[in-house]
Order: structure tokens, then sequence, then C-alpha cells
């Protein structure tokens, strides 16, 4: 990629924008070359940093702080959220999910129980009743889906949830929410994402 990373400098800050193509190495080798040049603008002034752009795992943010941090000792923030779930969503994005970090869990998640992964989840039994699972990108139950599922939990809408039997009151990807009537569950749906139109469907 020709310039994975951008530095503009605004008024009261300065912004580093990460492509939405970016790899992780791409960001970083750029980022360490341009360090020298951004340690320039800092003499006396310690204007903030904004990172911006790419949603970024925790891990890569925490690398990305690093870098800046050693060298300069400044404040820096990012707009990606640090933790999964509708309140921590600060901007929805779409990225298709095809290969992934994928964490197994094996058994039924009982009432009470929550999961969490920054990447795709397997469920291999059920989601039960008063039990979550709340997954960065996919979500997939091999069992029946009775609980909560939150798929694209950082604001992807290309997330998807897929199970073998849908009987829940509501399912979310990304920011948007979708309360399922009592007849829609008597249907075998196993399988919801988001349409252009920014609507869950359920399959």
């Amino acid at each position: 990629m020709r310039n994975p990373v951008g530095i503009s400098m605004k008024k009261d800050e300065i912004v580093i924008r990460i492509s939405e193509k970016a790899t992780h190495d791409e960001t970083i080798e750029c980022l360490n070359k341009k360090i020298p040049a951004l340690k320039k603008l800092y003499k006396t002034e310690k204007t903030p940093i904004t990172v911006t752009g790419k949603i970024l795992k925790n891990k890569e943010i925490e690398e990305i702080k690093k870098i800046i941090t050693d060298e300069i000792g400044v404040s820096v923030t990012f707009d990606s959220p640090k933790v999964l779930g509708l309140y921590g969503i600060k901007k929805v994005f779409e990225k298709e999910v095809n290969t992934s970090e994928t964490k197994f869990y094996k058994g039924s998640l009982r009432s009470g129980q929550k999961i969490e992964f920054e990447g795709s989840l397997v469920i291999l039994g059920d989601l039960n009743g008063g039990a979550e699972a709340i997954a960065g990108e996919n979500i997939v139950v091999l069992g029946a889906l009775r609980g909560l599922a939150h798929a694209g939990a950082k604001g992807n809408k290309k997330a998807i949830i897929a199970t073998n039997n849908i009987d829940c009151p509501q399912i979310r990807i990304a920011n948007i929410v979708k309360e399922i009537e009592k007849e829609q569950l008597e249907e075998q749906y196993k399988f919801v994402y988001v349409n252009d139109n920014n609507e869950i469907i359920l399959e």
C-alpha cells in the first residue's frame, strides 16, 4: 500500500489517519518511518495526537500507542472503541470478515454467563436465555440461539450471525438492534446479516 498512514496538523491536535485497507504490519512499518519527522514537530509543545481511520484491535492500539509515546511524551487518543458492545461503538464501518481470529467455546453457555472476543466466536453448543456472546466479528452457534448475540460489536456492519436455530427476543449487529416477534421465531431462521438499508435480515 502506497501510504497507509497520513499525518495532518490541526489547530489543537495532530491527527494520524490509518487507511482502512492497511494491514497492521504496513501500519507499523510506515509509522516507524514517520516518527522522526513527527518528533521534530515537538519542541516544547504537548499537542495531543488523535489516531483515527481504521478500527483497531486492542493489542494494535497498545502497540501503536507505545511506538508514539516511547519517542514523544504526549497524550495519544484513539477513536477505535476499546470495549465491545453498543456503548463502545463510536462509528460504524463495513469490512468483510471472511477470515478472522476465532475463539471456540466448548459446550453451552448458561444463563448469567458471558463471553467476549475481539475476533469471531464459535460456540460448540447452545447460547441459552440469559447468556451473552459479544464478538468484534462473526458469531456462530452450533446449537440453539436463545440468549443475546451481538456480532460486529466494534461497529462492523458486515459481521454475521449463524446458528442452528434462532429462538431469542433480540439480536444485534454493529449498532443495529432487531427485536424478534414471536411469530418470526416459528420460522426456522439460521442466518443473520445487515442489508444495504441498514436492516437486520433473518434467513
